[in-house]
């Protein structure tokens, strides 16, 4: 199994969850998260002059997939998050030694 944390614009959250649920993944944890990458934030105008805000506004979608599903689940949230520009996100895929559901207590593949 595998965890896959996906850092995408915030505008984009709608596109991805929809193309995922018509990929049948519809468990995932959605966090409001701010941060920044190789854009150091954007200059903004005004009244009193230019300033950065260099702490994006992202949404970080969280999933646990099986291996399996883990090349289809990454391209479908890529395709559905590209915008083209600087700023669309990462995706992480990290290893997950074991899940456990806590009302029914099910383990492993029988969990997610």
């Amino acid at each position: 199994m595998k965890m896959i944390e996906a850092i995408i614009r915030e505008e984009k959250l709608d596109s991805v969850k929809k193309a995922l649920e018509k990929e049948n993944y519809f468990g995932m944890t959605v966090t409001e998260v701010s941060g920044r990458g190789r854009q150091k934030g954007i200059p903004l105008q005004w009244r009193a002059g230019e300033y950065t805000v260099d702490l994006i506004p992202k949404i970080k979608i969280e999933l646990v997939v099986l291996d399996e599903d883990v090349d289809k689940i990454v391209n479908t949230i890529a395709s559905n998050a590209r915008t083209g520009e600087t700023g669309d996100g990462k995706i992480f895929v990290l290893p997950v030694s074991g899940v456990i559901r806590i009302r029914t207590g099910d383990k492993d593949e029988n969990a997610v």
